[in-house]
């Protein structure tokens, strides 16, 4: 384990099993520096276990900046269930995942991620305190999907400000790759501002309801890095920008929800190469967690959680201009400040 290239110094990477119910957790704790590490858990389908752990590490990195470039008094923790290959009982299962949560003692508190819903938290909830993201209690903040949507919205006006200084986004084109709950609201956001969509995902249903009531363009999977746009935006799994995707984009602008966008670090110095604006995903996708962290404090205010947006927005404008004048990609600088907030 300390020798896997993307363990950085975690306070703790716990693995859980329970032969009963199928379930094979991982639970990583970065950073506790700030507070709490908290973070979404996601259910997926990994070839190898040893992928999971991988994905574990690096989005448990991933939220401690997260959580401290949006200055929440939260640190970095992230989930990870593998989904079983068999038939499987979901509540039991997500029963002994809160039995897992429980068990770490309050150092992470979960929410949702990719794969796993606010009924899969109140499952939760009854085996664990440590749980937010829940739609009903008196701080519920219900599924922090349309938080983490408007953040990515508001982030790709601030990057088309930035980079083609123009103020609104009528009459652009984004690429949007995956149409979950973010994704799909991102691109509601967008057609209200006069956006030309062009979208790709794998579910077929979610495509159709995309092209009538959003007038959007499908095109397949592979097909959604070359298309002619303003902006890409990145709202699947991780690794989107990679050696063999990036020389196929054609937007100038890369704003997305993904976590880990970049397959490499490196790549983000590409992007600067090729004169593409990169938005570091744990700033933009910021949302749904700032959402949380409301609810974790013990009172809602949905005051709070938009000024929090607000926030977002100058700090973004705040990694472009540091960015521009220093030279260096958005990357580098964005782990810079985080990693300085952090006291690494």
């Amino acid at each position: 384990m300390f020798d896997h290239p993307d363990f950085d110094g975690h306070q703790g990477v716990h693995i859980f099993s329970d032969a009963a119910t199928g379930l094979q957790a991982v639970i990583a704790v970065h950073n506790t520096a700030r507070g709490p590490s908290a973070g979404g858990t996601r259910l997926w389908s990994y070839a190898d276990p040893k992928d999971a752990v991988t994905d574990a590490l690096r989005l448990s990195k991933a939220m401690s900046y997260k959580n401290a470039m949006a200055g929440l008094a939260l640190g970095g923790g992230k989930g990870v269930i593998i989904r079983p290959e068999t038939n499987f009982d979901r509540k039991a299962l997500f029963e002994a995942y809160g039995r897992a949560v429980e068990t770490i003692g309050g150092s992470y508190i979960t929410a949702e991620d990719v794969g796993v819903s606010p009924d899969d938290m109140r499952v939760i909830k009854t085996q664990t305190d440590f749980v937010a993201g829940l739609d009903e209690g008196p701080a519920a903040s219900g599924d922090p999907s349309p938080v983490t949507a408007e953040g990515v919205f508001r982030s790709i006006k601030v990057a088309v400000r930035h980079a083609m200084g123009q103020d609104t986004l009528e009459g652009l084109t984004v690429a949007v790759q995956g149409l979950g709950h973010v994704g799909y609201g991102l691109c509601e956001h967008l057609f209200g501002a006069g956006v030309t969509l062009i979208v790709t995902d794998i579910n077929k249903a979610v495509l159709e309801r995309a092209t009538s009531e959003l007038g959007a363009t499908v095109v397949a999977p592979d097909e959604i890095y070359a298309v002619q746009a303003d902006v890409f935006a990145p709202c699947a799994l991780g690794g989107a920008v990679s050696e063999a995707t990036l020389p196929q984009i054609k937007a100038r602008i890369i704003v997305g929800a993904a976590n880990n966008q970049l397959a490499t670090l490196e790549m983000g110095e590409s992007c600067r190469q090729r004169g593409i604006l990169y938005a570091p995903d744990y700033v933009v996708n910021a949302g749904g967690i700032i959402n949380v962290a409301a609810e974790v404090s013990g009172h809602y205010d949905p005051n709070w959680v938009a000024g929090k947006l607000d926030e977002l927005e100058v700090t973004i404008e705040n990694i472009f201009n540091l960015a521009a004048k220093k030279g260096l990609p958005t990357n580098v600088i964005a782990d810079k400040l985080a990693r300085e907030r952090l006291g690494l």
